[in-house]
């Protein structure tokens, strides 16, 4: 079987996906601008093949696709588990005849008012939102759904460039710098957001299912420069899973991870769905699935992917929870001290990449515990400040 992987050395823990690709007799063929002295030793042994190129342009894409076919054959699946490569996958697998999806079926999980179709559709309730190109579009529908509200970009990865806007004022601002892409205005929904994350099969079975509850959305945690916490749930909420198992089958999820954020309202405790993503959830909640479970969700994609099979058990002994800080802040405890009291709930902790700080902190904590009381106040006490 021959998969190729799209930055195969990105995110940092990603590259277990290869080495278990390889430990089950699978060719994995990367691509990717890192040269190949940068890739660690791990993963250099997993590949089969390596093409150094630049992952914007996609001739060069194509002449690397090109090469992998001539050298090893047909090729069987392209993956990154990376939401930026999302449409670029797409278009190799119609160039090179791969299963999965398609061009034409990629919208529907890359434009959020596409989106929006699908939860309703599946009959899952949704903020009031619509695509507005300029600002008297916005001002017209402002009036109906009132402030405050949300703009985002409709194509866009986390909660770059959105923005609460309270008042005519700040919607004004907000279209005097937006990018020059499409936004979506959404009426703005009071509630902590839920996700309901997990893995399906070939046969878009959800083989695992994991669900997180956040202390802010991304959209605070960047715009306002606030610490993330959020962690696993033992229990699943029955009403969130039914909402997110429909999601899954609306949106034909297959072979792939996939992370669904809603809204629990604040006030009516209803379900409300914000986005689908096929991928896993950012950061380290890869590592917080196997904690929270003592398993190996690495080892299960890659034998979903070569034999169909999950062969692993699990029932969520523990809650799991990403605890981040970052580096401009003055916290009431050092990490000395937070291993001193806390270090028996401790099972990771290491400085996050750039690329990721400014949503989930320069550095992160992951715990875990069977009391979530345990892992609330370790929260509080890694992220006092003086």
């Amino acid at each position: 079987m021959n998969i190729v992987f799209l930055s195969p050395h990105f995110p940092p823990n990603f590259y277990h996906f290869c080495v278990h690709l390889r430990r089950l007799g699978a060719k994995v063929l990367g691509i990717a601008d890192a040269s190949w002295e940068e890739l660690r030793p791990e993963l250099r042994d997993a590949l089969s093949g390596y093409y150094r190129a630049e992952m914007n342009d996609y001739d060069q894409l194509l002449r690397a696709c090109g090469h992998f076919t001539h050298q090893h054959g047909k090729l069987d699946r392209v993956e990154s588990h990376n939401e930026f490569w999302l449409e670029t996958e797409a278009r190799l697998r119609q160039d090179f005849n791969i299963d999965g999806v398609r061009p034409g079926g990629i919208a529907k999980v890359t434009l959020k008012a596409k989106m929006k179709e699908g939860f309703q559709q599946a009959g899952i309730a949704v903020a009031r939102g619509r695509v507005v190109s300029n600002l008297q579009e916005a001002r017209r529908f402002a009036e109906e759904i009132g402030f405050p509200a949300v703009l985002k970009p409709d194509r866009g990865v986390g909660a770059s460039s959105t923005f609460r806007v309270n008042d005519q004022r700040e919607l004004e601002r907000v279209f005097a710098e937006k990018l020059p892409v499409d936004y979506i205005m959404e009426e703005f929904i009071e509630g902590v957001i839920h996700s309901f994350d997990g893995l399906t099969d070939r046969d878009g079975r959800i083989v695992f299912c994991a669900s997180h509850v956040f202390s802010q959305g991304i959209m605070e945690t960047v715009n306002e420069d606030r610490d993330l916490f959020y962690y696993s749930q033992r229990e699943i909420p029955a009403d969130l899973e039914q909402a997110g198992r429909a999601a899954v089958r609306a949106f034909d999820i297959r072979e792939k991870f996939f992370h669904i954020e809603f809204f629990r309202t604040t006030a009516e405790d209803r379900i409300v769905a914000i986005e689908v993503n096929m991928r896993p959830p950012g950061g380290l909640s890869m590592d917080m699935f196997n904690f929270a479970n003592d398993i190996d969700l690495y080892r299960e994609w890659a034998n979903i992917v070569v034999r169909n099979e999950f062969s692993t058990d699990y029932n969520r002994p523990y809650h799991c929870a990403y605890i981040g800080r970052k580096q401009r802040k003055h916290y009431a405890h050092d990490h000395e001290e937070i291993m001193r009291a806390y270090g028996h709930l401790v099972v990771h902790h290491e400085p996050i990449h750039s690329v990721f700080s400014a949503a989930i902190g320069d550095f992160g904590y992951l715990a875990r515990s069977k009391d979530l009381n345990e892992l609330l106040a370790l929260g509080r006490f890694i992220q006092a400040t003086t």
